[in-house]
């Protein structure tokens, strides 16, 4: 049985038949070992109408199948993926890119003339190099600061999930953990979001994903500068571990004279500090919500002045080299200035006798009763100095202190020796 398709030869030289698709990151998928099957003249273009050669494929585990929509040339003419329509650049619908570029595409939708447009179009492509848009997109200007913020710079495989099980939501699956489709509550149908339209948004009109992102633009923040005119350095965060020092001077040389740039690695953010306070703003203006390095969408903001730094470490407490204070459990928050020596002369108590092996401090036991202080050397004694009494002894170390407030455990007389003392002393 002949197909519409292939009882309409009359303009068939025009019919599409391409090796590969045109697709995006996301429809493509994250797995670089893909399997794709391709059937030539396939399906008519959804905008138009000319049979091209439809490719389809699953973009990973767990995932919906997926096919190219319309035909290359009517991709090439929007830079557009052939199955999602976002723009290849940006990754935004067309409706955006379109406001943010300034750019009124007002192509035709009849068919006569919407055929007549596309055969210029393709005539446009077969003289162009193939390197950049053609049409009013190539002739915009540069980008502009909406489309650096809102782009996407990383594929979003979320939307490749498979659709909502209509029979779980009446209740009556039974494939279990088997069904390919997910079981989810489905969005609300009063929500703009769940009436989307293929044409409308190749055609960027009446897009609810780009009414929700320009409403988005609208109500982003700004960085504004610190009142603090001395302050003339931005803090850059989410730098990762591939983002070097020659690429944010690469990116910021631009805005004015650079005076330091210091990379934290393990905190993975930087400071650039700038010659000038001018410097500076222009590049926070330039730069906020819209730096881009090496795919890695980065973070902005100013720095601080000292005062403000040295302030907040107080409070905090945070020593000098950054790093928090913690007390240590059991101890006081500052050691008490350590006792006189008049105290400790006081206190300790020496045993003279010349029997001992050896001067034992006695830090526990008082003197015995009837001896009071040692009685002075006499001639030919080992106690005796000829060039006068000998020196005072040395204070004793910490770990044979007398007994008072202790601070650390090391430091309790009950411990390292003092019993050895007492046997002695007995």
């Amino acid at each position: 049985m002949a197909t519409s398709l292939g009882a309409n030869t009359y303009n068939r030289q025009n019919w599409e038949d391409a090796d590969f698709p045109i697709l995006c990151q996301t429809c493509l998928g994250e797995n670089p070992y893909i399997r794709m099957t391709k059937e030539k003249y396939g399906k008519e273009c959804k905008i138009c109408a000319r049979p091209f050669t439809v490719f389809r494929w699953c973009p990973g585990v767990r995932m919906r199948f997926k096919k190219t929509e319309v035909c290359q040339t009517c991709s090439k003419m929007k830079n557009v993926c052939q199955t999602c329509l976002l723009d290849l650049e940006y990754g935004l619908p067309i409706q955006v890119r379109d406001t943010g570029l300034s750019i009124r595409d007002d192509m035709p939708k009849s068919d006569v003339n919407k055929e007549y447009y596309t055969q210029n179009m393709e005539r446009e492509i077969q003289n162009s190099d193939g390197t950049r848009p053609i049409g009013q997109l190539g002739k915009s200007p540069s980008p502009s600061d909406m489309l650096l913020k809102l782009a996407r710079t990383t594929p979003y495989y979320k939307r490749n999930r498979p659709h909502i099980c209509s029979f779980w939501v009446k209740g009556e699956c039974k494939r279990g953990e088997e069904c390919p489709y997910r079981h989810e509550k489905p969005t609300d149908p009063d929500d703009p979001l769940a009436d989307q339209n293929i044409k409308d948004r190749f055609y960027g009109i009446n897009d609810p994903v780009a009414d929700k992102l320009l409403k988005r633009a609208s109500t982003m923040p700004r960085l504004d500068p610190p009142e603090d005119k001395t302050i003339t350095t931005l803090y850059i965060g989410g730098l990762g571990e591939s983002i070097t020092d020659l690429e944010l001077r690469n990116h910021f040389y631009q805005f004015g004279e650079i005076r330091s740039i210091t990379i934290v690695q393990r905190q993975q953010c930087a400071f650039i500090q700038f010659a000038t306070r001018q410097a500076a703003e222009l590049a926070a203006e330039k730069s906020f919500n819209k730096l881009i390095i090496n795919g890695r969408r980065l973070t902005m903001k100013w720095g601080r002045s000292q005062a403000a730094r040295g302030k907040d470490k107080d409070k905090e407490g945070v020593s000098e080299m950054g790093t928090r204070l913690e007390p240590v459990p059991g101890l006081p928050g500052a050691l008490p200035p350590p006792p006189a020596l008049e105290e400790e002369a006081s206190t300790n108590y020496f045993n003279l006798d010349p029997s001992a092996p050896s001067a034992v401090i006695n830090l526990s036991l008082p003197p015995p009763p009837g001896l009071g202080n040692p009685p002075p050397p006499v001639f030919g004694s080992p106690m005796f100095h000829p060039m006068g009494p000998p020196p005072p002894p040395p204070p004793p170390p910490m770990g044979f202190r007398p007994p008072g407030h202790i601070h650390y455990p090391s430091q309790d007389p009950q411990r390292m020796g003092a019993h050895a003392a007492k046997r002695h002393g007995d």
